[in-house]
């Protein structure tokens, strides 16, 4: 796959869009590159970034051996590495193209999540006007540690849908993202990151709070907050 193909044959990038740039990797529906992000006091910060093709970015640090920060928006990987000028990840966060750092606005990879941007204030807006659905969390009914689930697609708001209905849900039942009770949860620096586009430590808005849409709810469910929504979709 040399030029980064998602589930359904959509090209991501085109070979020649990404043949200079390093450490170069593709997924089922992402794109992977080397970045990294400079502090004048504490050096240079390496990770690897994923572009998603619904404009979703995500970075996993790599800045020490120890370090499992993962899954970071480029925003909260620019606070990570200590950068003094943050808040202009664009600018901040880089990519090695030809052996030189070169700025993310400055590369073909933020068009999708331009894309995603632009649809958000514009005619593909669902039915609430939200851009995504921001990040949620479920306790475990044993252990009591709270789990993340991630609602960027409908199977994976019916996942959370049918964990936060079930009284006695479980880490184990969790079909991502393998744990046990025994894994550590979260740490509260973290769980503030709840993937909104518009703020990275958003506490909850328009753009990412959802209050129901086609999405996640779900005309099979017997849950009187799905059966609303449909009686209201169908009058």
């Amino acid at each position: 796959m040399a030029s980064g193909v998602d589930e359904n044959g959509f090209v991501l990038f085109s070979s020649e869009e990404l043949s200079e740039m390093s450490g170069v990797k593709f997924g089922g529906d992402f794109v992977e590159v080397t970045c990294g992000c400079t502090s004048h006091r504490y050096g240079d910060s390496v990770g690897r970034l994923r572009i998603f093709v619904n404009g979703e970015l995500e970075i996993t640090c790599e800045c020490t051996p120890g370090c499992h920060e993962d899954k970071l928006t480029p925003a909260a990987f620019e606070k990570h590495s200590g950068r003094e000028t943050a808040r202009k990840w664009k600018n901040n966060v880089w990519v090695i193209v030809d052996g030189d750092k070169v700025p993310l606005y400055k590369t073909v990879l933020l068009k999708y999540y331009n894309q995603a941007l632009k649809n958000s204030n514009g005619s593909s807006r669902s039915q609430n006007g939200r851009a995504c659905h921001r990040d949620e969390f479920v306790r475990c009914s044993s252990c009591n540690k709270e789990r993340r689930f991630r609602l960027r697609t409908k199977e994976e708001c019916r996942i959370h849908h049918d964990a936060l209905a079930d009284s006695d849900w479980t880490c184990a039942d969790l079909p991502y993202d393998k744990i046990t009770c025994d894994t550590d949860e979260e740490r509260a620096s973290r769980r503030v990151y709840r993937g909104c586009i518009r703020s990275p430590t958003c506490k909850g808005c328009t753009s990412c709070v959802c209050f129901g849409c086609d999405i996640c709810r779900f005309s099979d469910c017997s849950c009187q907050t799905c059966i609303d929504f449909t009686r209201n979709a169908k009058a």
